[in-house]
């Protein structure tokens, strides 16, 4: 056995099990034997293999993304920032998804890339939701994040034919496939050396999937003891196909079909039945998270590139409704979530008092713990697993030092994040990954990109190239077009 104490941190963010909340205390230690804290306050005068000076330090527990798609997002940088379709309500994500696609090389690359700077960011647990790759389990094992592999299947995939309406070319007996091999994929992750990964169920989007396919994988999950994930009401156009085949929302089918349980994760939750863009007769879904006690993982940086928010996360929250957050897409910088979805609750509530940051850590922490039905994550106290972010006050931007948070959150992100732990070991030193190679697979996600740009024309229903579908920001001087 190995203890560790990081002594005399200026702040330490604890976890008050009187009050149920997040606290501050000052020149307090935290100690860690082996992957448990066993102490986090003032006065340890235990013996410790390991002494870490916590002078400049602000201590704080290792945040949890419950959504994310690392094998996928960082191919689209450059590409994605500014592409909307007008004519889908903004959102560019079916045109994107059906014209542009990396391959097997480029999604090791891409998810090198993303663990790297989720690290970076302060994330110990994450939901990696993709499609299965070669190498994935390997990978997320060697990362030394604590991880959910949640391999996508579905009935359906999405095509188009034009630019304004959304195909499907439905395979209900690939969709059975997709199950079985996802399970046999979770297994292999479960029996992996570091003990840190675990399956999650992933029927990729409501609308792609059946209702059998997405009972069956309720029973799966309960059978289980494993958790599962879908996309739901996150466009204008799912809604408007949800109700037009089967007279009711997206939450609302969804729920009627018995998919929303505690055991759900529902990426995005934006567009229920009482959002502002949609003018709908009814309002009721917001109530039916609450009271299915699910667990909605809010994503803000996709749709504010499109002008679509959640409308708010403070609402949800003063619901009922269990909010986590994710990162969904490129970059993965995690405090910045964090911060989007501040600002952009605000925004949308008009009011500067919806939600407060002690709120938005809980969606990065505890919430996020309570969907993966894991108490011993999310916080720092006794019992509790050490997954810990060490974050340098001494960083220009998290000074002058009065509130540390919120100096992180609103200005600091991930510039101040110096030291980070997974399970007791150090994955994190002086702002740098140690367990993965970052410039290395920028290399050859940089050729990844090119042959997926390229391969463009073939899978576009008009055969467009890429400058085509996302222009560059800026025309080049000499160039004819």
């Amino acid at each position: 056995m190995t203890t560790t104490v990081i002594r005399k941190a200026d702040w330490l963010i604890a976890w008050d099990a009187a009050a149920g909340r997040h606290a501050y205390q000052c020149d307090a230690d935290l100690v860690f034997t082996d992957n448990r804290i066993v102490h986090a306050g003032p006065g340890y005068d235990g013996d410790a293999d390991t002494e870490i000076n916590g002078r400049g330090m602000m201590v704080m527990p290792g945040l949890i993304d419950l959504h994310s798609h690392p094998s996928l997002e960082p191919a689209y940088k450059g590409v994605r920032e500014e592409h909307g379709v007008p004519e889908m309500y903004m959102t560019g994500l079916y045109e994107r998804s059906c014209s542009m696609r990396t391959d097997d090389d480029g999604a090791l690359a891409a998810a090198e890339v993303a663990f790297s700077e989720l690290l970076c960011s302060g994330v110990t647990s994450l939901v990696d939701v993709s499609g299965a790759y070669p190498g994935w389990v390997d990978l997320m094992g060697r990362s030394g994040l604590r991880a959910w592999i949640a391999p996508w299947y579905s009935s359906a995939s999405w095509r188009m034919e034009n630019g304004h309406t959304l195909g499907f070319a439905w395979d209900e007996a690939a969709g059975k496939q997709g199950l079985v091999a996802a399970e046999a994929l979770m297994d292999e992750a479960e029996a992996h050396p570091s003990g840190r990964l675990t399956g999650m169920y992933s029927p990729g989007t409501i609308d792609t999937c059946t209702e059998a396919l997405l009972r069956d994988t309720v029973s799966a999950a309960q059978a289980s003891g494993r958790a599962y994930t879908t996309h739901i009401a996150q466009s204008v156009v799912e809604f408007n196909l949800m109700v037009e085949r089967h007279g009711k929302t997206p939450v609302q089918w969804a729920h009627e079909i018995g998919f929303l349980t505690p055991d759900a994760l529902l990426a995005h939750a934006i567009f229920i039945d009482d959002h502002s863009w949609l003018h709908w007769r009814t309002c009721r879904d917001l109530s039916i998270l609450a009271d299915t006690e699910v667990t909605v993982a809010h994503c803000p940086t996709p749709f504010s590139r499109y002008g679509q928010v959640l409308e708010d996360f403070g609402r949800y929250v003063r619901a009922g409704v269990t909010m986590g957050i994710g990162t969904d897409t490129l970059p993965h910088n995690f405090i910045e979530e964090m911060r989007k979805t501040a600002v952009l609750a605000r925004i949308a509530a008009g009011d500067i008092n919806t939600l407060g940051l002690a709120d938005i850590l809980n969606g990065a922490t505890v919430s996020g713990a309570k969907a993966l039905n894991r108490d011993d994550l999310g916080r720092l106290a006794p019992g509790t697993k050490a997954d810990i972010v060490l974050v340098d006050l001494s960083h220009p931007h998290m000074r002058p030092v009065r509130d540390p948070l919120r100096s992180l959150v609103f200005s600091a992100a991930d510039r101040a994040v110096k030291d980070v732990f997974v399970d007791g070991y150090q994955v994190v030193a002086d702002g740098k990954v140690l367990t993965l190679d970052p410039v290395e697979a920028h290399g050859r996600l940089q050729e990844a990109q090119t042959r997926m740009l390229a391969d463009s024309p073939n899978r576009d229903f008009a055969g467009r190239d890429a400058a085509t579908i996302a222009p560059l920001s800026l025309p080049r001087l000499g160039a004819n077009h």
